[in-house]
């Protein structure tokens, strides 16, 4: 989504809407972040259906957290989207995503962006990524959401889909 939105062209009015996942992160936290995509590659390779249960059971929208209401239908839903697409294309997905740096692309996009970022991500933590991001835009609005998960757009529409309507209409 970021190159194509980088290279749409200057002087266009639209907006972009950017969320954790890809962009600027620091060294350190790259490596770090290399070795848990790694460890999704791994679990895609050795048994997807149970990686597809387990990433949105746990992390992904931060049901393994204390007092989180799990909604089951969510679970189902990442699984039944996992297990349609094609293992191979999947593997790629997670090398292109962990392994890309965005910070040209970023540098480069001179219409308004939306950075929203739960604090509580455990997929991408917000401190490696969403203030880093923020910077290298050149009209970038960093909008933080204090306790949400990775997979906030699910677990907390109501929210996010204001957010981004408002955004859209400023």
């Amino acid at each position: 989504m970021w190159r194509g939105r980088s290279r749409a062209g200057s002087g266009r009015r639209c907006w972009s809407a950017r969320f954790p996942g890809d962009g600027q992160v620091r060294e350190q936290s790259r490596r770090d972040a290399l070795e848990v995509f790694d460890g999704f590659r791994a679990a895609l390779a050795a048994n997807r259906a149970q990686l597809y249960i387990d990433v949105p059971s746990g992390p992904f929208y931060g049901f393994n957290r204390p007092g989180a209401e799990v909604s089951q239908g969510l679970i189902d839903n990442w699984w039944r989207q996992g297990m349609t697409g094609a293992a191979n294309a999947q593997y790629e997905c997670i090398k292109a995503f962990s392994e890309t740096d965005f910070t040209e692309d970023l540098k480069q996009t001179d219409v308004p962006v939306l950075v929203a970022h739960g604090t509580d991500d455990q997929i991408v933590p917000y401190e490696d990524s969403a203030p880093l991001t923020v910077k290298l835009l050149k009209h970038g609005t960093l909008k933080t959401y204090e306790g949400y998960p990775h997979g906030m757009l699910s677990t907390h529409p109501d929210v996010l889909n204001r957010d981004i309507l408002e955004f859209v209409k400023s």
